[in-house]
């Protein structure tokens, strides 16, 4: 082992070299000293010669054989090879330590190996196309210790998890966090069994004490909540509902006969919380730095050209073992003046001599990069002191406050039916001296309305929305967007993106109320609903001679991340009017565009596909019960290779450089199966779910000239890896007289199929056929 290292120490020297070479760095290479490195001039021309000579390329006939490489830029790697990438046994060493022995595929770790990190980590088990995949044995460098199932780098199925510090989980795992059901004992001999929910005891569980207490009941975020019975080894019980605060903790206490002998009746509930839950803490899971899938692989084909007398080209391969497609240099004017370089793509790898013809539709160039529309870092104008509506904001937020702090948390989820009834309206009254129950204000007086309190406040709670949150987040300073929607309704966002406030109209008011029983039962049923959340509807009256109404409702904001959405789209499936008015160079990162501004197919992933056609249709169910029309389907995009020049190129560009081979952008590459796997940073692992935060591809399209209104356009074969947000919005248009009869009047001038106002039940069916068409599996 040490003589391996200090050989591959040895090609570090000739890498550091070789740095601008199309190979590039991989990894932290290992500090040399810079007069060895000036006085060794003749060794280094030994290594180079030799690092050569193990690098000459090999049959390239299918056939296996076995070789001992020191790649360019460090890496080293031994056994057997077919068509110049692993194949069978081999052992791969990077420069950054890292290091895999085991099974290979076409260049992918497939089947049996073991990978070990430079920090003392290692997992020795099964892989499939790179990824820790099936069964294996995880060793983090503090000592914890995982048995069982893993899906691309993630702990995913039965496991079992020792930590070093004597404590064990043994149950079900998703995408890394203990979820379902699984039993965690800790070291002091107390154990937990029951369900859990990302990372944390969540739901129906017992735990049992070494001194013979045990809890049985509902959990939430490993503490107990809601309706539960807490027993002692004496026989005594406690039952109740359980709630960290004091407030909501009530239940009957029922001592046992040597109890009752003793009249010894006396014990607080919070004992529990404060003595007993202590030491029950869940001991946080272990971060990989590194996963085996990220690791790329030095190798490089060069094919000569037999036909065509092109030349040699060096061709880089990725980790999976496939090859990128060759490009070819051409101009793409920007529109000011200048002429930027960019690439276009061949027709196949296997017959890289025949370049593709560009092709022109509607001003689009196949391979040419796409324009990221200019970045607005902060949308809508802070409403302050002399703003038009700053009284209204203060009105606003002080009826807010005081709906949230008067109602408090619910006690149960399952609400009385007189709770959706629409005559469920409470006002008060806000007089710039206070009241008993107003506090003194500096604005003038008004009167608020609370619609159907006790259900708002289930939502928010359903939603898992923490009161104070959420009363900080909307009495903060708040933005007024620049410009009214279409429907004449104004919309303010909080300063945290949370949260929309959105004015109604009172036929808006009037269709949520109707269908408010129904959208909160679907919402208790599917979790991963894609329809709007609202989280409160009220109406203000201002006093005075204009007897002024605002109505409004606050909606979660899809796009509340610290990603950049570089593109937002409104999809309808309709045609009438749906397309963007403004000029290409008015278009920036806040403008939403329709249906035939859309030029891409979005892939997802089969898992993901298939939830979201089974929500789809969940929700389209919905909407179509409650005869509402209009909606659409809202989705932001991310690109997650864009760079400085406000172009985003496709996946695996390839540029020619002066020597006549090609370089490749070192951007990551996803096979059928890596957009499941889940963005591992700050925003990515705890946040996806379906419609947020979601990692997929999109595949570029363009429409036909002589089809101008053409809804899908023709796939290009361009992908770029991105990340996605999408929710269905604009759901309380109800199909009145006005759309019926709007329906009538644009049916005289165009194909009533083509517009927007049609009935509840064919909307749903052109909605769900167009969605489908434009979110397909990624195969």
């Amino acid at each position: 082992m040490k003589a391996l290292e200090a050989t591959v120490r040895k090609t570090q020297l000739v890498a550091r070299k070789r740095a601008h070479t199309i190979f590039g760095t991989y990894g932290p290479t290992t500090q040399v000293d810079e007069a060895d490195f000036n006085n060794n001039n003749k060794e280094k021309e030994l290594i180079e010669d030799h690092q050569q000579e193990n690098y000459d390329e090999g049959p390239m006939n299918g056939e296996l054989y076995h070789s001992e490489k020191f790649l360019p830029n460090g890496d080293y790697y031994t056994g057997y090879w077919v068509d110049n990438v692993p194949q069978g046994q081999g052992k791969y060493w990077w420069t950054d330590g890292c290091m895999y022995v085991g099974d290979w595929h076409k260049g992918k770790m497939m089947g049996k190996g073991i990978f070990s990190w430079p920090s003392g980590a290692t997992y020795e088990g099964n892989f499939k196309n790179g990824y820790m995949d099936g069964e294996g044995t995880y060793t983090a460098p503090n000592g914890d210790t995982f048995r069982g199932s893993w899906l691309m780098d993630l702990k995913h199925g039965h496991g079992v998890k020792e930590y070093a510090n004597g404590d064990c989980y043994d149950g079900e795992w998703c995408r890394g966090l203990q979820e379902k059901n699984g039993k965690y004992t800790w070291t002091n001999g107390n154990y937990y069994i029951g369900e859990w929910q990302n990372g944390t005891i969540c739901g129906n569980g017992k735990l049992y004490w070494t001194n013979g207490k045990m809890y049985e009941g509902n959990w939430e975020d490993g503490l107990p909540k809601g309706k539960g019975t807490f027993h002692w080894a004496d026989g005594s019980y406690y039952v109740g509902n359980w709630s960290r605060d004091p407030n909501e903790l009530n239940g009957t206490f029922y001592p046992s006969e040597s109890l009752l002998e003793r009249g010894n009746f006396e014990w607080d509930p919070q004992q529990v919380f404060n003595v007993d839950l202590m030491g029950c803490t869940i001991s946080p899971n272990d971060k990989v730095s590194v996963l085996p899938s990220q690791k790329k692989l030095a190798v490089r084909i060069s094919k000569k050209m037999d036909n065509n007398n092109v030349g040699n080209r060096t061709r880089r391969m990725s980790i999976d073992g496939s090859v990128d497609s060759e490009f070819s240099r051409m101009q793409l004017s920007d529109g000011v003046g200048t002429t930027t370089t960019t690439t276009t793509t061949s027709i196949s790898c296997s017959d890289i001599d025949a370049m593709v013809t560009l092709q022109e539709a509607d001003g689009y160039k196949a391979g040419s990069p796409i324009r990221i529309p200019r970045i607005v870092k902060r949308q809508g104008i802070t409403i302050s002191k002399g703003h038009k509506n700053y009284e209204l904001m203060l009105n606003l937020q002080l009826g807010i406050r005081h709906t949230v702090q008067k109602l408090g948390p619910p006690p149960t989820l399952d609400l009385e039916p007189s709770a959706f009834d629409p005559k469920e309206k409470y006002w008060t009254r806000f007089p710039p001296e206070g009241s008993k129950h107003t506090p003194r204000h500096q604005s003038c007086e008004f009167r608020w309305k609370d619609y159907c309190p006790k259900v708002f406040r289930a939502l928010r709670t359903l939603f898992k929305v923490d009161a104070a949150e959420y009363t900080l987040s909307i009495c903060g300073p708040l933005r007024e967007l620049s410009s009214p929607g279409k429907s004449g309704s104004f919309f303010y966002l909080t300063n945290d993106d949370r949260y929309m406030i959105k004015t109604m109209k009172k036929a808006e008011v009037k269709v949520l109320l109707r269908m408010l029983n129904a959208y909160y039962n679907h919402f208790r049923a599917f979790e991963n609903t894609l329809v709007t959340r609202y989280y409160g509807l009220h109406c203000l009256k201002l006093n005075g001679p204009a007897q002024k109404k605002v109505r409004f409702v606050i909606i979660g904001n899809l796009f509340c991340t610290n990603y950049t959405i570089h593109k937002r789209f409104d999809l309808k499936g309709s045609t009438f009017g749906r397309i963007t008015d403004k000029l290409e160079s008015e278009i920036d990162t806040t403008t939403t565009l329709k249906d035939l501004d859309l030029n891409f197919i979005f892939r997802l992933q089969k898992s993901w596909f298939e939830e979201f056609r089974r929500q789809v249709d969940r929700d389209c169910e919905l909407l179509e019960q409650e005869r509402v029309m209009d909606y659409s389907l809202l989705v932001g995009v991310h690109f997650r290779e864009g760079n400085a020049t406000g172009y985003q190129t496709p996946s695996g560009c390839k540029t020619p450089i002066e020597n006549g081979t090609i370089e490749v952008e070192p951007v990551h590459r996803f096979s059928r199966s890596d957009v499941d796997l889940l963005l591992l940073n700050a925003a990515g692992l705890t946040s996806t779910n379906l419609g947020v935060n979601m990692p997929a591809r999109v595949e570029r399209t363009f429409r036909k000239n002589d089809l101008d209104f053409q809804l899908v356009g023709e796939p290009t074969g361009e992908l770029y890896d991105v990340t996605l947000f999408f929710g269905i919005i604009d759901i309380l248009q109800d199909y009145d007289i006005t759309k019926k009869l709007e329906h009538a009047y644009k049916s005289i001038q165009c194909d009533p199929n083509s517009i927007s106002a049609v009935d509840p039940m064919a909307y749903s069916r052109r909605f769900r056929d167009y969605i489908f068409k434009v979110f397909v599996e990624d195969n």
